[in-house]
């Protein structure tokens, strides 16, 4: 699963975060394509408080365990 992501808070303004099968993951500055586009979210991370409005999932609320500010534009890819 891939996550194309634009916004502030992440380390790259336009990065890539990539999962894969065995659970490990790597990001990567700007656009790694193919891009098998599957949702579009926006995900809103205030303090410890994280909120994503995603097309595909809808609503979803969460906290973690690190203190951070983030808005960011999302696509989800295969």
């Amino acid at each position: 699963m891939k996550y194309i992501e634009f916004g502030l808070g992440n380390r790259w303004f336009i990065r890539t975060e990539t999962e894969l099968d065995d659970g490990t993951e790597f990001e990567e500055k700007g656009i790694a394509r193919p891009i098998r586009f599957q949702s579009v979210y926006i995900r809103i991370w205030i303090c410890k408080t994280v909120l994503i409005l995603d097309l595909k999932q809808g609503f979803k609320f969460s906290k973690k365990g690190r203190f951070a500010l983030k808005f960011i534009f999302g696509i989800t890819s295969s």
